[in-house]
């Protein structure tokens, strides 16, 4: 028997499509990580503003964490009970105001000038011989 057939009798055949998956995923990280290492850190960090250094280490220790939290499970300690949780929360906490940040810079600007224009254009004034007409003449109603 080969080595492939040992590991099969090892484990039930349902779970080798996850299995597989699983190990397809774990190849995927550890070519992200190769990438990440390729380049030092300090050069990388000189490339980005302060908020992209914020989300790049919030990503990086979330990432580490997550790692930690499923070798917990596969060493059959509950990672729910352990404090890896609470820094996952803490971490997920941090993510969140960047995530508000970033969307406060991507809102829309009010241009008060323009507005301000704009609402004392479409506003009624009264006419000096004629109290009650606007600038636009109403529908219906013919200027005389």
């Amino acid at each position: 028997m080969s080595e492939d057939d040992n590991n099969m009798e090892e484990y039930p055949t349902e779970i080798h499509d996850y299995l597989a998956a699983f190990e397809k995923s774990l190849g995927s990280v550890d070519e992200m990580l190769k990438t990440m290492m390729s380049v030092s850190r300090s050069e990388l960090l000189q490339k980005l503003d302060p908020l992209e250094q914020a989300k790049l280490d919030l990503v990086s220790v979330y990432t580490l964490n997550s790692m930690f939290w499923v070798y917990l499970a596969t060493q059959g300690i509950n990672p729910k009970d352990h404090p890896v949780k609470q820094e996952l929360e803490r971490i997920r906490t941090y993510m969140n105001k960047v995530k508000e940040i970033t969307d406060k810079k991507k809102a829309f600007k009010l241009d008060k000038g323009a507005a301000s224009r704009f609402v004392k254009n479409a506003l009624w004034e009264p006419n000096a011989g004629n109290e009650h007409t606007s600038k636009t003449p109403t529908k219906g109603k013919k200027r005389q």
